[in-house]
């Protein structure tokens, strides 16, 4: 941790940010338009922070704590239950209305970081890979094969992020929700749990 990390004024300072990109969002935001937003200025903003995109990164992480839903959403689907309704449950956790800013948010951000991809790169890498891996342990957990865990866990969050797109684009959430239920249950009726493929191995070759 750095000289500065977790000091008041940085948290303070912080959580002014955070304020500012859920409520006018990330685009084409720079750094004195924010530092101007929350009474700073540039000089202060990249001694906490660095530069614009670490600042925007983390005011970006630290939203997230503030939707109950999304922020506890992986240990509810690690949770009891069956694997279907956990991963159905997952899609009302992602769209319920109050979620709706940081959708905006996230996928701003998006767009920003492949307009800039090099200045970006780690908001990149983390979206590419983060939540395919925390999915990808659920059905780990629930007994299926490494490479098969990986495949549904790219669908799985290539549904979300497409499903969400159109949430935000005003698609019902009715329909949304028939569409991803779908999704789920053909995917899972395309995999089988290693257990069980190596019963009805073990039963053929008997």
């Amino acid at each position: 941790m750095s000289r500065v990390e977790g000091t008041p004024e940085r948290e303070r300072l912080l959580g002014l940010v955070v304020d500012l990109v859920l409520r006018e969002g990330v685009i084409d935001l720079s750094l004195s338009a924010v530092a101007r937003s929350i009474g700073s200025n540039n000089r202060m903003l990249l001694y906490y922070f660095g530069s614009k995109e670490a600042l925007l990164d983390e005011a970006g992480l630290r939203a997230l704590d503030r939707f109950a839903l999304l922020r506890e959403m992986f240990n509810r689907l690690s949770g009891p239950g069956g694997l279907e309704e956990r991963l159905l449950a997952s899609w009302d956790d992602l769209s319920a209305p109050e979620n709706l800013p940081y959708l905006r948010l996230y996928f701003q951000r998006f767009g920003v970081a492949m307009r800039d991809t090099a200045q970006w790169q780690t908001f990149i890498e983390r979206a590419g890979r983060q939540w395919v891996e925390l999915t990808r342990a659920v059905f780990t957990s629930a007994g299926y094969s490494d490479a098969d865990s990986l495949v549904a866990a790219t669908q799985i969050i290539a549904l979300w992020r497409g499903l969400q797109f159109l949430l935000l684009s005003g698609v019902p959430t009715e329909q949304l929700g028939t569409t991803y239920a779908i999704g789920v249950r053909g995917l899972l009726a395309q995999l089988t749990p290693v257990a069980a493929a190596r019963r009805e191995s073990n039963f053929s070759s008997s």
